[in-house]
């Protein structure tokens, strides 16, 4: 039997990352449509923003299989387009003078406590995005968006050592050919 090169891949419904950025997505498009005008730059901005955090975990997942420098590179760039949405929230609350929320503050104490819930998603916030003032509402998003960097920091460290431990498609590839290579006897034609 061959050894098999090419690894599992895609599976991205079940990281815990990518199920925070699709509520921070949904979030996104539920605040920019409850406060903000709708012909703002700013929204397709945002939401664009927020559609890449979470469309790259896909893309990042599903690319693995042929590359793993695809897979990390995708990451980051769902990294970056979080932390690029991080900054319009925080610009959103400083130019209205509204209060951002200590990392340690009851508020934010108590979205960390929601996102811990097993099965969270758009559900488990939906009251709040619906029915909250716009400065609780980012804020909210704002330590989702904290949540979902954390995750992917963990993410991309662990993809990081899987590279170095197990290298990317083509040292697998070359040790799979090598390995059948050892079980045959040469051919001398």
């Amino acid at each position: 039997m061959t050894q098999q090169f090419i690894p599992k891949h895609g599976a991205y419904e079940e990281l815990i990352s990518y199920r925070k950025a699709v509520i921070v997505y949904d979030g996104t498009v539920c605040f920019c449509s409850r406060f903000l005008d709708r012909r703002d730059r700013t929204v397709d901005q945002m939401v664009q923003a927020a559609r890449s955090g979470k469309q790259n975990i896909v893309e990042g997942c599903m690319a693995s299989a042929a590359s793993k420098k695809s897979e990390i590179k995708l990451v980051s760039v769902a990294r970056a387009s979080l932390e690029e949405l991080l900054e319009d929230y925080r610009d959103y609350l400083r130019v209205r003078a509204l209060p951002l929320w200590h990392k340690s503050s009851e508020q934010a104490l108590f979205v960390r406590k929601l996102g811990s819930q097993k099965n969270r998603s758009y559900e488990t916030y939906r009251t709040y995005f619906e029915t909250r003032p716009p400065e609780t509402v980012a804020n909210i998003l704002i330590c989702l968006i904290h949540q979902t960097n954390y995750l992917l920091d963990r993410q991309l460290r662990q993809l990081e050592r899987a590279f170095v431990e197990h290298g990317g498609l083509s040292e697998r590839m070359l040790r799979a050919r090598l390995a059948r290579r050892a079980g045959q006897p040469e051919d001398l034609s």
